[in-house]
């Protein structure tokens, strides 16, 4: 009779807890996703006009909105997980996120409700982004705790890939419902349906959560610093938060970019049919998530900071090129082809980014330090990247204007890159036990 060695046991382990603790932010991403897929339907439902730009940019900013309440919440509830725990943390993040959810799914349009319709649905995005702000940075740091030693980069990689299953997913339902229903459908109710099945998906997502366990290193700590405590360490680390940020902006606006802004970009500037643009999403998607736990292996081999120079320079070098070859030739196979190449660098970048973010943040303040990067950068830059590239093409008039919104973001990236590793170093030498990154 075989028996089954600690090491596969171990192994189902770990695939377990990485499935158990990422499943929230499947939803966060998923419902995210959803709304900028159904921007168009949403803005005639909730923002009509007889300006299809206006009502398009009201949606887009709606969209943005609720990454500017990312760094409250990543202040409040970092807070609370840094005090209370991870585990009680992404409970409470997973309710906050069902309940934006929910309100985005059964409001009335504009039509009934008159102004007060797209005042909830605001309210319904910024409650999203508020449970957003930590959702993330808690699941990188349990991840980050939990994982061995010399495999940090592969399994915090999980975080982004829970993103691409609901990219994935947002985008197989959108072809779906557009080979299932009429477009005037969709349009009039159908894009409710996304957002339904998301709350149909909640009770299992809290059950499942409920069966994680704290990780070893928080329950060893002593001491839980309170959340003024809190609040006063990350404020005397601004430098290492500000230069954290810069590196996640590259990875925000690529993401969103090829994600969220996709269908739109697709539909209203390369006036592709709707199932040409959820397809090019689906295989982004799918991309993504074979792309992000090969390049998190690879940085646990070769370190973090090569891939994030090397990847850095490469955006810098090609993502307006290949933007203005795409719109130059607008096909669907070039759009793919755009797509894929934009994913690889992405997913590469972001491998090694997420977990060294990760690292480099004081143990006793981690989830609120990494949390309040990541959520700066996606309030100020990230989130608004499908309303800031539309306004840039209606502008200029030239629709490959997002290669050098991703170029401004790569050059953040690779400058935040390049001044952390002293910021790293100064702080070493201040707390010479503190466990960061070796960089």
């Amino acid at each position: 009779m075989t028996v089954l060695s600690p090491p596969t046991k171990k192994t189902r382990s770990h695939a377990r807890t990485i499935f158990t603790v990422t499943s929230g932010n499947f939803l966060e991403m998923y419902d995210f996703m959803v709304f900028g897929y159904y921007a168009t339907a949403i803005a005639k439902t909730f923002f009509p006009g007889d300006n299809p730009f206006a009502s398009l940019m009201l949606t887009l900013m709606t969209f943005g909105a609720g990454f500017l309440m990312r760094p409250l919440g990543a202040i409040i509830l970092g807070s609370f997980i840094d005090h209370h725990g991870r585990r009680k943390g992404l409970l409470v993040t997973l309710g906050l996120m069902a309940l934006g959810t929910l309100t985005i799914a059964v409001v009335p349009g504009y039509s009934t409700l008159g102004v007060a319709a797209p005042i909830l649905i605001l309210l319904g995005r910024l409650l999203q982004g508020f449970s957003a702000g930590v959702e993330l940075g808690g699941v990188s740091v349990y991840l980050a705790e939990m994982a061995p030693p010399k495999r940090k980069g592969f399994f915090v990689s999980w975080q982004s890939g829970s993103q691409q299953v609901a990219v994935i997913f947002a985008a197989l339902l959108g072809l779906g419902l557009n080979h299932l229903l009429e477009k005037d459908q969709v349009t009039d109710w159908g894009w409710r349906i996304p957002f339904v099945i998301g709350c149909m998906i909640v009770p299992f997502l809290f059950w499942i959560r409920r069966m994680l366990e704290e990780t070893e290193e928080f329950s060893q700590r002593k001491v839980h610093p309170s959340m003024q405590q809190i609040v006063r360490s990350v404020a005397s680390n601004w430098p290492l938060v500000l230069a954290g940020m810069l590196m996640v902006v590259t990875t925000t606006v690529m993401f969103y970019m090829i994600t969220a802004f996709t269908p739109t970009f697709g539909k209203t500037v390369l006036m592709m049919s709707d199932k040409e643009s959820f397809l090019v999403t689906l295989c982004v998607g799918l991309s993504n998530l074979i792309w992000l736990p090969i390049m998190g292996s690879v940085s646990d081999r070769y370190g973090r900071r090569p891939l994030l120079i090397l990847f850095s320079v490469l955006m810098i070098a090609t993502a307006w090129p290949v933007l203005h070859w795409l719109v130059g030739s607008a096909t669907f196979a070039h759009l793919l082809e755009a797509e894929l190449w934009l994913s690889f660098l992405y997913a590469s970048y972001n491998g090694a980014m997420v977990v060294y973010l990760a690292e480099i943040m004081p143990a006793e303040v981690r989830a609120t330090g990494f949390s309040l990067a990541y959520s700066l950068a996606t309030a100020l830059f990230g989130g608004f990247t499908p309303a800031i590239c539309s306004y840039l093409i209606h502008s200029t008039g030239d629709k490959a204007m997002p290669g050098v919104w991703l170029t401004i973001a790569a050059v953040c990236g690779l400058l935040g890159t390049m001044i952390i590793k002293r910021l790293v170093r100064q702080y070493q030498i201040k707390n010479t036990a503190a466990p960061l990154a070796q960089v």
